[in-house]
């Protein structure tokens, strides 16, 4: 089991834990298989994205731990500022000609920003430092890093700052215009308050999603229509994903038409699209995976596998863009790719004598309902840190350099163009440069604006998941559950042999996953 970082400040664990499989939780007697696609399918229509699991609560509870000052942020004394982050010497160059017109408004404010590796890195070198109070000011993050950074109480949250009045030192408020709050893609900027106790911990910088990425040419050749849906819902249904595997397997049976790198996100998504719930902020009740509704679903995926109809990246050994890039005659491949929007240059495959072997299209991922339609949000957010000799002029620089950042649609859209990440404003549609590129996207040189321009449209999709200490762990072993089900081939000789080794298969695995993640949030 994987170690979780404890910031050092939790010095002891206890030496037992005796765990059962309960509260949703399933024993391995639970028989799964009275759980119908008809009826999950049922259920998932009556669903809005207001009734989701992920849905934040902005019912404060507990007290802010930062103040602002009646006077506001001071100009007159200079401050210093370190910011953490993944960039590249490429992303750093759109960054740094920013910071110089940031310091034309604010020149008492010195930015030293660094490269630390990637989000894990970030997270890592962070972790040692919060104990020593040599932290940054701010930081990339994701929230699972904001629920660990949270064992200290050194993230700012951001609410006090993003509501006030006070002066901002030139000429404006300090606090974000309520046109600046609804200017942020909704989902996007909720992401902040998925800690369960109301208050909002970070902003958003820049975001990715899953997007469908298909064989947009053979599609077209054969007359096959986009999935919009997971499961069939009629004899007659053709645009169900699991009608058009099947089409795709009968026209090229050497295929596997459909590669989702992420097993995580492809568990996550249904739960969310389906309410059968995944995870809590609720300290009582974190953990609500381990029900009948998710192991029928698993249970359908692993059908689907063993057709020959779908595969993963740890199942196939490699992102499956590699499968959805191959062209070769007689090679495995596949017509349809989940993964990443800010992957989609590696969805591209490579030139033949100067030009594509296909044209790539981009969509939505399959939906479950249209009334309740959810894909998960990716990507950095950035949070705040104070330290143990609070200087409330620090924490209003931190905070606004990333209101500047974030607010800004001209950073935005050039950091977007540059980052293949999506800008998380509704106006940087409007921009005129990155209008212009977004109305260039096309399947081949422009993919990447495609893929942004389809991440733009969905904007009312995006939902993230509740953050805590062992939200991680959980991300990790529904995972699991995936990578280690769809490959398990059924051994009985008989029909009810089969199917209680499949319930004692499924269940056992859904009751181990819950004991890793209840020990891990001790």
């Amino acid at each position: 089991m994987k170690k979780i970082i404890k910031l050092g400040l939790m010095s002891t664990m206890c030496a037992s834990v005796a765990l059962a499989a309960v509260g949703c939780g399933a024993t391995s007697g639970d028989d799964f298989t009275t759980v119908t696609i008809d009826q999950i399918i049922s259920d998932a229509k009556k669903l809005t994205p207001s009734s989701s699991s992920s849905s934040s609560s902005t019912e404060k509870k507990g007290d802010p731990n930062f103040t602002v000052p009646a006077s506001g942020f001071s100009k007159d004394t200079k401050v210093t500022i370190k910011f953490y982050h993944t960039m590249g010497q490429n992303l750093q160059d759109v960054l740094n000609p920013f910071i110089t017109e940031f310091n034309k408004i604010y020149p008492n404010i010195k930015v030293e920003h660094s490269q630390v590796g990637g989000y894990d890195d970030v997270r890592n070198q962070i972790s040692t430092e919060l104990p020593v109070d040599n932290q940054p000011d701010l930081a990339y993050c994701y929230p699972d890093h904001i629920a660990l950074y949270n064992l200290t109480g050194r993230v700012v949250k951001l609410d006090s700052l993003i509501d006030s009045t006070a002066s901002d030192g030139a000429n404006g408020q300090l606090g974000l215009t309520q046109a600046q709050k609804d200017d942020f893609i909704k989902g996007y900027y909720e992401e902040g308050r998925q800690f369960g106790d109301g208050y909002m911990y970070s902003l958003p910088f820049s975001k990715s999603t899953e997007v469908l990425y298909y064989n947009k040419s053979f599609f077209d050749k054969n007359n096959i229509p986009l999935p919009t849906h997971w499961f069939n819902e009629s004899a007659d249904d053709t645009t169900s994903l699991e009608a058009v595997m099947k089409k795709i397997k009968e026209i090229d049976p050497t295929s596997t038409p459909l590669g989702y790198d992420s097993e995580s996100n492809w568990f996550i998504n249904m739960c969310e699209q389906t309410g059968s719930g995944y995870t809590s902020a609720d300290a009582a009740n974190h953990f609500l995976f381990n029900n009948n509704k998710n192991k029928a679903i698993v249970n359908r995926f692993r059908e689907w596998y063993s057709q020959g109809w779908v595969t993963t990246q740890k199942l196939y050994g490699s992102y499956t863009s590699g499968l959805f890039t191959t062209v070769g005659a007689n090679e495995n491949k596949s017509y349809m790719s989940i993964g990443s929007s800010a992957g989609a240059t590696h969805q591209r495959p490579s030139k033949v004598d100067g030009k594509y072997p296909f044209e790539v299209g981009i969509a939505s991922i399959p939906q479950m309902s249209t009334t309740n339609q959810r894909v998960i949000s990716q990507g950095p957010s950035v949070c705040i840190f104070d330290h143990k000799t609070s200087d409330p002029n620090k924490v209003m620089a931190s905070y606004l350099f990333l209101k500047y950042l974030t607010t800004s649609t001209a950073f935005q859209a050039a950091f977007g163009a540059a980052s293949g990440y999506v800008p998380v404003l509704k106006s940087v549609s409007q921009n005129a440069t990155y209008k212009a590129l977004l109305d260039k996207a096309d399947g081949y040189d422009n993919v990447a604006y495609l893929s942004a321009k389809v991440c733009m449209q969905q904007e009312n999709y995006y939902y993230t998941s509740p953050a805590f200490n062992g939200s991680s762990k959980a991300r990790d072993e529904v995972g699991t559950l995936i990578s280690s089900i769809l490959p398990h081939a059924l051994t009985g000789a008989t029909d009810e042999e089969k199917k209680a080794e499949l319930l004692s298969f499924v269940n056992g695995k859904f009751k181990d996953a819950l004991y890793e993640c209840e020990y891990a949030a001790q």
